[in-house]
This record gives C-alpha cells, sequence and structure tokens, in this order.
C-alpha cells in the first residue's frame, strides 16, 4: 500500500526523513478493523515526529498521521454487536489506550498513563491506504460529512473543543484570545466559539492571517506586541479576556499572561513556537490564573463534533489539499508558517 512514513528521524532537516512509497498493508488483530482510508490530515505532531520528539522511540519506517476518515474494511474477528458494517463511513479516534486502568473503566482516555497517539510506536498512523485501529475507536460518520472535514476533527478541532468548552469552561456572552490566528487549532477555536456565542479575539504576526481571523469571526485580531494586551483589556471594558488559548508558546506567553483577566484561565494546547517561556509564577499566583494543558478530547466530544458537522453549523476550515503521493509538498506547506487552517491529504 502506499503511505508516508519516517524513514529516519532527528538531524537538522527533518523533512529529508519523510519518505513516500509502498508498505506491506496491516491485518487487523482481533478486536480491531482495518479501515480505508479516504482523507487524512497534518498535525504538528507529524512534524516533530520526523523530528524524533515522541511518546515512545521513532522506528522506521513509521507511518505518519494521527487522522483519518474512511470506511471499513474488515474486522480481525467478529465485530462486537453495534460496531459499523463494513463499508460503513467512518472516521477514527485516534487515541489508544489501555482500557483496563482506573481512568479508562470511566471513559476517561486523557487520563490513561500508557496512551498513545496513531503514529506513535508501535502503532502505526493515517497516511496510508489503510490503517489499523481499535473497533470502539471507530466513530460513525454520516453522509452530510465528507471525508476531508471528518479529517479535520480529532485532533484540531477535537483540541479546540475541549480548551474552549471543557478546560476554560466558556460559556456564551463569555471572551477568549486565541494566539496564532491561521493555524488549525487556532481556527477551529474561532469558528467554535463563535457558534457557541463566545466573543473570540486572536493576533498574529501577519496583517493577511489576522484578517482571515475576523473573516472566520473574531470580533478584532492583533498583532503580537506588548501593547496588544492593553488592547485587548480596552476591548472587554478594562477587565481582560476570560480565557487565552495559546498553542504558540514562548513568543506569545508574555501576551497571554497580561491579556486574561484576574482569575482567568490560560489554555495550553501546543507550544509551536518554543516550550520553555519565562513562568512569570508572581503574576500567575497574584492574578489567581489558572494554567491548563490540555490534548485532543473523548470519544464522546468527537461524537458531538461530527454531528455538529453533519447539521452544516460547523465546516472545518481547509486550507489545501494534496494526494497522499504529493505528502513532501504538504509537509513543506505546514513547515513553511503559511497556513490557512488545515492541511488534507486525499488517499
Amino acid at each position: 500500500m502506499l503511505a508516508a512514513y519516517a524513514s529516519a528521524s532527528g538531524g537538522d532537516a527533518p523533512l529529508a526523513n519523510l519518505a513516500v512509497g509502498e508498505l506491506p498493508e496491516p491485518t487487523a488483530r482481533p478486536g480491531w478493523a482495518r479501515v480505508r482510508v479516504r482523507a487524512a490530515s497534518l498535525n504538528h505532531h507529524d512534524i516533530w515526529t520526523l523530528r524524533g520528539v515522541s511518546s515512545s522511540p521513532v522506528v522506521p519506517p513509521q507511518i505518519l498521521g494521527c487522522d483519518a476518515a474512511g470506511e471499513v474494511d474488515t474486522y480481525g474477528d467478529e465485530p462486537r454487536p453495534g460496531a459499523p458494517a463494513v463499508g460503513s463511513r467512518v472516521v477514527v479516534y485516534p487515541i489508544i489506550t489501555c482500557g483496563e486502568c482506573a481512568a479508562c473503566l470511566v471513559d476517561d482516555p486523557l487520563g490513561c498513563r500508557s496512551f498513545r497517539m496513531l503514529s506513535e510506536a508501535p502503532l502505526a498512523g493515517g497516511f496510508a491506504e489503510y490503517v489499523e485501529i481499535p473497533v470502539a475507536n471507530l466513530v460513525p460518520l454520516p453522509e452530510q460529512v465528507s471525508f476531508a472535514d471528518a479529517a479535520c476533527l480529532p485532533t484540531a478541532y477535537l483540541t479546540a473543543y475541549r480548551a474552549l468548552f471543557v478546560r476554560a469552561a466558556l460559556r456564551p456572552g463569555m471572551s477568549v484570545l486565541v494566539q496564532g490566528a491561521s493555524g488549525g487549532v487556532a481556527t477551529a477555536c474561532i469558528l467554535l466559539g463563535r457558534l457557541a456565542g463566545i466573543t473570540v479575539y486572536a493576533t498574529s504576526r501577519d496583517e493577511a492571517k489576522r484578517a482571515l481571523a475576523v473573516d472566520l469571526g473574531a470580533e478584532a485580531a492583533f498583532p503580537v506586541e506588548r501593547e496588544t494586551a492593553r488592547a485587548v483589556i480596552k476591548a472587554t471594558g478594562g477587565t481582560g479576556v476570560d480565557a487565552v488559548v495559546d498553542t504558540v508558546g514562548e513568543p506569545t506567553w508574555d501576551l497571554s499572561l497580561r491579556a486574561v483577566r484576574p482569575g482567568g484561565v490560560v489554555v495550553v494546547p501546543g507550544a509551536t513556537g518554543g516550550p520553555n517561556p519565562p513562568a512569570q509564577l508572581n503574576r500567575i499566583f497574584f492574578r489567581n490564573i489558572t494554567v491548563a494543558g490540555t490534548t485532543m478530547g473523548t470519544r464522546g466530544e468527537l461524537r458531538r463534533l461530527v454531528d455538529l458537522t453533519a447539521t452544516g453549523a460547523l465546516r472545518p476550515l481547509i486550507g489545501s489539499t494534496h494526494p497522499l503521493r504529493d505528502a513532501a509538498a504538504a509537509f513543506a506547506e505546514m513547515t513553511g508558517g503559511d497556513l490557512r487552517g488545515k492541511i488534507v491529504l486525499e488517499v
């Protein structure tokens, strides 16, 4: 089967480790299914894997890709009652857990100490014609949702959903600042926040990306400057935003801490600009700021996103699509930094 994979990892040129070629098709084991992939989407996680940064050692050839949507191709044994029929449209929930710990028993996959994402060894990822996945991770996909839209949901949109509504506990009438206006998680936050009646502000160093954020529904978009904190506080009546979603890290951390209101929440779903900013603990404790990390979400939250997309209220922003064979061009686009939503690979 055709696949995009890490043929090596580490070094100064991570894209040099990317290969696209033929690999053996997976065979579904008992309790698992094989999915015929129709669309998959890129995430920064894939770039980190090429760099050799992963929860487990990268073992080439490591098939990349956290997100995939397609059709059930086969089961490893007799499927459990209620499992999607062979040929059914599905989107893949990409977190695989032990299934036995206390967190797993109460359906809290993010609390499982041994959870892995697709594309983290020993799991193969979704940038291939077929991917193997536990039966419990198959989420039915209505006909109203395209494979490309569905492939955007499991990482970026699920992360945004949980960041806004679970970790920041935002409700209609509240406000949020989204750092880095045009990436996958950031655009998802703007779209979902707008749908929920939340006032969204955004930042970007690029004027065109700030304009995009406003087009998507942000109330205003600001440059990443020290003065922006004052502008955000003024826009919110002198208080600051209720929450900040900061996927950037070092370049925006100071702004996040100064723009959030006393008692507010800074949610950290990533650190694409660097993971180690000065902590500013004095500002955090004196202003009673909560710093909340988050990664993706639960199966139930993914199902809600699928349902919301099926109604037509949510349409993920797709900046570009590429055939799987041209995965190198898609990766170059992501590392180039000129993102406009999600990058999708069509299989």
